[in-house]
């Protein structure tokens, strides 16, 4: 009667999809209210419905049904399949191996099912065992799984297949019991067998596919008989892992293969084979040039996973075969304009690949046309791209660094750029590695601080941090020192994080400081000119320095300087930011140490200002020496070589912080981190520098000029007087037009993407500071190492013989048992004593007794020889046909 007014789980799914918003869970509570009275019924047909729409809300809603365990297991046992059938369905999918206790209650239920005349109760069995098999299960029902594997029928011999694997992986042992009449169903004819047997070797050889040599004939046999792509795309797949490990077998199977990916027409079974000979069988020419061209026959479909599908394969023949890449580099390039992201991605690792330091520029330039027209997300991928292989191996390919150091400051410029970190750190770091790049770091930087229409922009205040350090540590390769000063100090620089904004007073400190010295170098009695070591633009020693540079040098000029850092650091000097305010403390500090030493300043009498001067001087003398310490980069494991002092335990608890400091909140660092840096050789920098190379450019001045027209009073006096309009430029203006059609990209190709040689007038490459703990170097790859397994063993000792585990544990446990007879021979020797005062009688039956235990392990010392002998040579066996 209970069933007449029982809820189908139509009726629950009805409900669910008709409950209004929101109240789904109430409808769910209300639903499982009823189960759990339903479920505790007598009659099967209530149970089993209950059930049923119990294990529905479980899968789809995650009602938690562990409660319900045990009336699963009471409702296998029902006589009807359909009630069996829900049980089983519930056990499989609610219960889980390791917490669920109730699971060993279904072995013998499960061992009655699966002993069962009918294949449909015996499928239903099967397919639970492989959803919750634990080792108790796997133990107890390994004799009723192998007569299974045996059985007449098809049905059942698939099933007992597939749960199979389940059963090694938890039981080991039945390996021994099983494998070979695992091994009987790789000669059945019927498909569906096949195909189920091969798939199980397919997931067996994952771990450790050296056991399963000694089945390379019986896969062989397939792989030449069978017509059944699904087959052979599981025999592919085990061939691939074993033509490695044994050279005879590649020579076998490489023809049959190639047959195979003439032949047919199946677009999976193609690619299977294509990535069997990338991958394994590289070494034959004839396979890898067939493999080609059927990737080119991918790259050409319009279906997006099959160019998908062969990008990926370019990608593996790339590592050993470039030639592959560079024939099919037209397809390769139009790849980049597809709508697809993936396919978009593939190519762009492909023309990654094809970066030499003979056409890095050319390849650079494509890939930065194109993303200036992609979108943000690829745009960003391209940028990614181009830095970390520009950047691999300490800038292995970058032979120019004059061109790659522009190139970085016009990737900062792109569009929707979010790489301003990595910028900045490469910025940094050939600044520090790459002396003669720093003049044009320089060049670069300078046009990066007078733009103040960037400093809107976040993604790049960790480029900008970068330009300002470089201006600053580099100051005296500057054309005009109070131009960066005016950049460095600009309004807009309020826009910085404190942390980029303490960068920017830093700099400003080292070129005031850079500024003032030479100005005191100037104006001494022995120094008519300001020193070689200050200036690195002079034409020679003994020639009068250009005006460009000494015409600021003026009293006047400084005085306006002083005032101009003064008012526009004055302000910071209250800062709520820690750093900030103490680097523009810093700043102010030194104007009030100097500035009663420059008339228009302060008044003070000329009685004390030589004194004064000449104190101020030798401060200022000091500081910028400070700023000129020659620091190079530091590896990151520096910190690690260094010695511990005595006494000092790095791992002591520090517990009396927490009372010292009391209830006070430390801040978290907002400091700017650099690496530490190093001072250019001025010596080696050229006497007649192009006047192209430093000339402002044009962009850049005019950006500087109408900021100076809005922010006046935060400048130096200039004559400029011209009329500039009020409005800022764009953020962003690519200088370089963009290439809008992809047929473009590739003729840019035809030749950039050709090796040629260097020309023998081109520069030699600059110096990289490479550090002394191999930093850069990749490491080479390693083959990798499959790690052997309980399966494995197993499936050796069934295939090789016993003795193949017992070589292995004879020489995992020769140390321990060395160790033993060691412990053994002091005992004897400890008790010497006590035996001399044993009596005759006992000492000769005691001898008698260690010369039948000798004699037995002797004998056995000599069995264990031979076996070991014998092992010695002993290793999958391949049979003659591979030869």
């Amino acid at each position: 009667m209970d069933s007449l007014f029982q809820r189908s789980i139509d009726d629950v799914i009805k409900g669910i999809r008709l409950s209004p918003p929101g109240t789904e869970s109430t409808f769910i509570a209300r639903s499982l209210d009823e189960i759990r009275r339903e479920i505790k019924s007598t009659d099967p047909e209530t149970k089993s419905i209950a059930l049923h729409k119990l294990t529905y809300l479980h899968s789809l809603h995650g009602v938690d049904t562990s409660w319900a365990a045990f009336h699963a297991v009471e409702l296998s046992s029902a006589t009807a399949h359909s009630h069996k059938r829900i049980a089983f369905l519930s056990a499989s999918l609610s219960f889980d191996p390791s917490t669920t206790q109730v699971i060993l209650l279904l072995t013998h239920q499960l061992r009655k099912d699966l002993s069962s005349s009918n294949a449909h109760e015996v499928g239903l069995a099967l397919s639970t065992l492989s959803s919750i098999c634990n080792p108790d299960l796997a133990r107890d029902l390994t004799p009723e799984v192998f007569t299974l594997l045996g059985s007449s029928k098809i049905l059942v011999r698939k099933k007992a297949l597939a749960a199979v694997l389940r059963v090694f992986e938890h039981y080991p042992d039945a390996v021994r019991v099983c494998f070979k009449r695992v091994v009987e169903n790789l000669e059945n004819s019927d498909m569906g067998v096949l195909s189920a047997v091969v798939g199980l070797f397919c997931e067996l050889t994952e771990n450790e596919p050296r056991s399963y040599l000694p089945l390379a004939p019986e896969f062989y046999k397939i792989l030449v008989d069978c017509r059944n792509n699904w087959v052979l795309i599981k025999i592919l797949k085990i061939f691939a892992k074993l033509a490695p490990l044994e050279p005879r077998l590649g020579k076998r199977v490489v023809e049959p293969i190639c047959e195979h990916m003439g032949r047919t027409g199946a677009k999976s079974l193609v690619f299977e084979c294509v990535r069997t000979i990338v991958t394994s069988l590289s070494e034959y020419d004839s396979a890898v040039k067939l493999a080609v061209g059927k990737i080119h026959e991918f790259l050409l479909e319009d279906d997006p996973n099959l160019k998908y599908l062969g990008l990926q394969a370019l990608a593996i023949v790339a590592r050993t075969n470039m030639w592959a890449v560079l024939e099919n580099k037209e397809l390769v390039v139009k790849a980049l304009s597809d709508i697809d992201d993936n396919i978009k991605l593939e190519a762009l690792r492909l023309v990654m690949c094809m970066v030499s330091e003979d056409n890095v520029m050319e390849i650079c330039r494509i890939l930065i046309s194109q993303a200036l027209k992609s979108d943000p997300k690829f745009c960003n991928e391209i940028l990614d791209f181009i830095l970390s292989t520009c950047s691999g191996n300490l800038y292995e390919v970058v032979y120019d660094f004059d061109w790659y150091v522009s190139f970085l400051g016009e990737m900062a410029r792109v569009p929707y750029c979010q790489k301003g970190s990595q910028i900045e750190t490469q910025l940094v770091d050939i600044g520090m590695r790459v002396k003669d790049a720093r003049l044009q770091l320089v060049h670069v930087a300078r046009d990066l601080v007078i733009d103040p229409a960037l400093l809107g922009n976040p993604f790049i205040h960790g480029v900008l941090a970068a330009a300002a350090w470089a201006s600053g540590e580099y100051i005296e390769l500057s054309r005009n020192p109070f131009e960066i000063m005016e950049a460095l100090l600009q309004p807009r620089t309020s826009l910085l994080t404190p942390s980029v904004r303490a960068v920017y007073i830093q700099s400003a400190f080292k070129v005031f400081v850079f500024c003032l010295n030479s100005y005191f170098e100037l104006n001494r009695d022995d120094s008519p000119y300001p020193s070689v070591s200050t200036y690195s633009d002079f034409k020679s020693d003994n020639e009068k320095p250009s005006s460009s540079r000494t015409d600021h040098l003026t009293l006047e000029s400084i005085v306006a300087l002083v005032n101009l850092v003064k008012t526009n650091l004055g302000p910071l000097a209250g800062s709520d930011e820690v750093e900030v305010q103490e680097r523009a403390s810093n700043v102010l500090g030194l104007i009030k140490l100097i500035k009663p030493e420059l008339p228009g300043c302060l008044d003070t009498r000329e009685g004390d200002k030589a004194n004064k001067e000449l104190k101020s001087s030798e401060v200022v003398e000091l500081i910028f020496g400070a700023f000129s310490e020659d620091l190079g980069p530091v590896s990151l494991n520096a910190q690690e070589r260094v010695p511990i002092p005595d006494g000092l335990v790095l791992k002591e608890n520090l517990c009396e912080l927490e009372e010292i400091c009391g209830e006070t909140n430390l801040p978290l660092s907002t400091s700017f981190s650099l690496v530490k840096h190093q001072m250019v050789d001025v010596t080696n920098i050229p006497e007649h520098p192009n006047k192209e190379e430093f000339d402002p450019s044009t962009e850049s001045t005019s950006l500087l000029a109408e900021h100076r027209k809005r922010h006046g009073l935060y400048y130096l006096p200039s004559e400029n007087t011209g009329l500039i309009s009020n409005d800022y430029p764009p953020a962003h203006d690519p200088k370089d037009k963009v290439i809008d059609e992809a047929e473009d990209l590739v003729k840019l190709t035809e030749q950039s993407l050709v090796i040629m040689k260097k020309p023998s007038q081109a520069k030699p490459r600059p110096v990289v500071v490479k550090l002394d703990d191999g930093e850069g170097f990749n490491v080479a790859a390693k083959t990798p190492e499959f790690k052997a397994d309980l399966i494995s063993g197993a499936v050796q000792e069934v295939l090789l013989g016993k003795e193949a585990t017992m070589s292995t544990s004879t020489r995992d446990s020769s140390k321990h048992s060395s160790k033993k007879r060691e412990i053994r021979r002091r005992k004897r020797h400890g008790h010497g004593k006590e035996r001399k005062r044993r009596s005759s009688v006992k000492d000769k039956e005691q001898d008698h007794k260690d010369k039948q235990k000798s004699d037995r392990g002797h004998g056995t010392h000599k069995s264990r020889q031979r076996s070991d002998g014998a092992l010695e040579a002993q290793s999958p066996v391949i049979p003659d046909f591979l030869l």
